[in-house]
This record gives C-alpha cells, structure tokens and sequence, in this order.
C-alpha cells in the first residue's frame, strides 16, 4: 500500500472505531490530587500547577515513581472488555515527565525513577499482541519542567489559580521563547515517539496557546513525515489536524455548531484544516471528574449514563474516547472497570 492507501485506511478505521480508552498516568498519580495536607477541588493531573510545587520538588516524585502492579497486558485487556477499538496514553503530560525512555533527559521512567521500565513500549505491544489501535497523547506546547514550556497567552483557570506556563520556578514570562523549547525537546522526544513504538494511529496534541501556524505545521509535518497514516487530532493548534477533537467532557457537541468559520482560518492552515478530508470527531471524556488519579473523586457516572452518551454521540459519527486514571502502583481503580464491564454486558 501507498502511503496515501494506509493514511485512508485509518481514516476508515478510525471512522467505524466509535469507542476508545484514554488513560492519564504519571508523577502527578503519586500525589493523588494532594499535596501538604491540602485536597485540590479540580482535576488531579494539574496538581503542579494547582499547588505551585517546584520543579525541584516536584521531581522528588520521580524518585519514589515505582507502580509495581503495572500491567500493560491487563490495561489493554480492560479496554477490550469494555469493546474499545483503540487505546491512548500519556506518554508525557504538562508536568514533563515522560512515561518512555529519552535521550533528552533522565526525566522519565526509565532512567529518572525506580521503576526503570518504559511503560510506553509495554503499552505499545500490548495493543500489538492484542490487535489494539495505539495512540499517544503528547503535550506539545505545556511543559512545566522547561523555562521555555509555553502556555504564556493562556493565563490562569479554575479558581484563577491554575498557570498555563510555570510562572512560579519562571516568573518572568517576557523572557520566554516556546521555539527553544520545540526545537529542542519537544521535537527530540515527538520523533522518539514516532519511531521507536512500532504503528502509531493517532497522535494526541494538546492545548495550543503560543504556537504560531508555521510551528504547528511544523509537528505536524514531523508526525506525518514518520508515520504517514498517523491521525493528528485538532490541539494541535492554529486549524491544523486530521480529525477534531470537542472540548474535555464535551459530551452535548452537536456537529456543525462549533466549526471554526472558513475566512478565520489562513491560506495554509485551509489547506490541512482540521477534517477537511476526513470528517472525523472524536470527544474525550472522564468516568468521574478528574483525568489523573484522584481517590477521594468518587462521582462516578453509572453504566447507563455512558451507554447513552455513547450512543448519542457515535449516532452523529463522533468517537467516544473515555478516560480512566490508574493510580500511582499502576491499578485501574476498581470502579472504572466495574463500570466498564457493566457499560458492556
């Protein structure tokens, strides 16, 4: 097949895919949404910024990162159950930390923690062996480990208290330049991604606030020149992508009414605007309300819930991409896969 042949071919699968499992782990699944005897009120994986911790701090949790009951055999295996078409995971979050072995730094899994196991290359061989799409999600603007990390134009969220960009090690956001941070680790580590992990369906972007159009092309063109059939979802910013992805929990998006409008986008970005020749949504969305690991979130949405949200978005051809968050020994909580086996029977 051509690489137009197998770039079709995944727009086709993705197409009749219609159910997926996110899966939020990293150095933020340690703490658990606290932090000095403080409970956060909102999602768990933002809990370096929430709390304002210090890299230098914040890095204490690599060295007690150990999640000896991993098991990417059984991970996959739940999304199977749950009769999930594909499966994607962090392989590093706003925090920096990489969940797969990097030779831009020792910041990750293998070389930075006790655990000194590449859970990306587990988690990709497993969806191999059990005939599991992969996908992987990738912070490619927010890094709050790096002084040149992004996230300036956002400002703050929930509760005015939450930073886009790391303003508490970095305070002086006029002296930041995102381009140092992309030329360097983010492409470094995104080619890492894309050739040492085997078929790589999609590629999950994420909060776009500095890129300019020249750079989100620029990844883009990095994703599409190494994995040709890869499809890029819409964070990737600035009208680019081949499939839109509706907001965090999005689940009332009706198609149609929330499209970027033709004139607003530039001659180049219409030439790869998001869909243009695919048509594909897909809506990403938790069990309870935090993405990342959380013990005291217990508002779980029952089975009959999911069914419905499920049916009602997969009738307007969006995939539904449905959240779990293992904790910090690599454990499914219990009633994400008791929800899912009811969801499924």
């Amino acid at each position: 097949m051509t690489n137009e042949e197998k770039y079709l071919a995944n727009v086709k699968w993705f197409k009749e895919a219609k159910f997926g499992m996110m899966v939020h782990f990293g150095l933020y699944s340690v703490l658990g949404g606290e932090y000095k005897g403080v409970r956060m009120p909102t999602i768990g994986e933002w809990a370096q910024s929430y709390f304002r911790i210090p890299n230098k701090e914040y890095e204490k949790l690599a060295d007690c990162f150990n999640p000896i009951y991993f098991n990417a055999d059984e991970w996959v295996q739940t999304a199977k159950d749950a009769g999930m078409e594909y499966f994607v995971v962090t392989s590093k979050h706003h925090d920096g930390f990489a969940l797969f072995d990097s030779e831009w730094d020792n910041y990750n899994s293998v070389k930075g923690s006790p655990f000194k196991r590449d859970i990306i290359a587990e988690l990709a061989e497993a969806c191999y062996k059990k005939n599991m799409k992969f996908g992987l999600y990738y912070s490619q603007e927010l890094d709050w480990h790096e002084e040149h990390g992004g996230g300036v134009k956002g400002g703050y969220q929930y509760y005015g208290k939450m930073a886009w960009t790391n303003d508490w090690d970095f305070p002086d956001n006029s002296k930041k330049n995102f381009d140092i941070c992309l030329q360097g680790k983010i492409k470094t580590q995104i080619k890492e991604l894309l050739t040492n992990y085997g078929e790589i369906a999609t590629f999950w972007c994420d909060t776009p606030f500095d890129l300019t159009e020249d750079q989100s092309m620029q990844i883009y063109n990095l994703i599409r020149e190494y994995q040709p059939a890869c499809l890029v979802n819409s964070r990737i910013g600035n009208g680019v992508g081949d499939y839109r992805s509706c907001g965090d929990n999005g689940i009332n998006f009706e198609k149609g009414k929330s499209e970027e409008k033709p004139e607003e986008l530039t001659a180049r970005s219409k030439e790869y605007s998001v869909g243009k020749r695919t048509g594909l949504y897909e809506c990403p969305a938790t069990l309870n309300k935090t993405w990342g690991y959380k013990p005291f979130d217990n508002e779980w949405k029952s089975a009959e819930t999911l069914r419905e949200i499920k049916e009602r978005l997969n009738s307007q051809g969006i995939n539904y991409l449905l959240n779990v968050g293992p904790d910090y020994l690599g454990r499914i909580p219990a009633p994400s896969v008791d929800i899912l086996k009811e969801m499924k029977e």
